[in-house]
């Protein structure tokens, strides 16, 4: 018998680590099944239908500097994996084609750019499958705005915005809507513009970060924090963080960015797709300020 008890007390720190590894996705699966109970009673925002929104108060956030991408990739030498045929060609060519010259941005090239981004992202875990399923969600509601009925006050951000104060369709400032389906345009793109930012901190970061340094799921947890955390309730905070303790290597990234690149390469690719996302950030969030539209959500 006690040959017998020694192999079961050998097995118990095998059983709590097995315990371990699948508790933390089930703990994460968990949160987001209340998380989207929550958005089904309409409280997604934090607050009640009708109450005054969980916006923090203050000045709205800064822009995005323009950043380089690592010192190995010369600005006049583009990496071959963003090329328009490339995984990241295919997400910057969009939305470098929705910058108007006369400063605005065009919705179809702005929605484009999403649904690819939204393509790179979905296979990097369960974090950006949750993060791409809400997005893929705005971007299908503004999609039938833009090819709908009245699709010609529907072609640029500031036209869907001047259509809608005329039509008085604009929510009251920090006034959630009592149904989520029928948010107005401008609001889903300011909330399609917020996950932008977390997209664009976490290429960035990912692409700049040193060896040695902070990993991937640190450095994309912060840019989350920065940048959509302050807009969440307390249950999808939680939800997040238990998610980013399965977010995938820096490795897994830059392979999926520049397939067999070295990694020089796939870091280039990496910080000038983020570059241009920076930019739309920046275009659209200046848009956003003049129009008055920044606390909608």
């Amino acid at each position: 018998m006690a040959p017998a008890a020694g192999t079961g007390v050998a097995l118990l720190p095998l059983v709590s680590r097995c315990w371990f590894r699948h508790a933390i996705p089930l703990a994460v699966l968990l949160l987001l099944l209340l998380y989207i109970w929550a958005w089904s009673l309409q409280v997604l925002p934090g607050c009640r239908s009708g109450a005054q929104s969980c916006v923090p108060q203050g000045p709205p956030p800064a822009q995005v500097p323009r950043q380089s991408g690592p010192p190995e990739a010369p600005e006049w030498e583009e990496p071959q994996c963003a090329g328009p045929q490339g995984a990241l060609g295919r997400v910057v060519g969009p939305f470098r084609a929705s910058l108007h010259p006369e400063g605005d941005v065009a919705l179809p090239q702005y929605l484009a750019g999403w649904r690819a981004l939204v393509r790179f992202l979905a296979p990097l875990g369960s974090i950006f499958a949750f993060a791409t399923s809400e997005a893929s969600a705005k971007v299908m509601a503004l999609e039938a705005r833009v090819h709908g009925p009245e699709a010609a006050h529907y072609s640029s951000l500031a036209a869907m915005a001047a259509w809608e104060r005329r039509a008085g369709l604009l929510e009251p400032h920090g006034v959630a809507p009592r149904d989520p389906a029928g948010s107005s345009g401008s609001r889903t793109l300011l909330l399609l513009h917020r996950a932008l930012r977390w997209s664009q901190l976490c290429l960035h970061r990912v692409a700049t970060g040193t060896r040695g340094g902070p990993d991937a799921g640190a450095q994309c947890s912060d840019a989350y924090r920065t940048a959509l955390a302050p807009h969440h309730p307390w249950l999808t905070r939680q939800a997040v963080r238990l998610a980013f303790l399965a977010f995938p290597g820096r490795g897994h990234w830059l392979e999926l960015a520049c397939p067999g690149a070295g990694e020089a390469e796939a870091r280039a690719a990496l910080a000038r797709a983020a570059g241009t996302l920076g930019d739309v950030y920046n275009r659209t969030q200046g848009l956003l300020a003049k129009l008055d539209l920044l606390q909608l959500a």
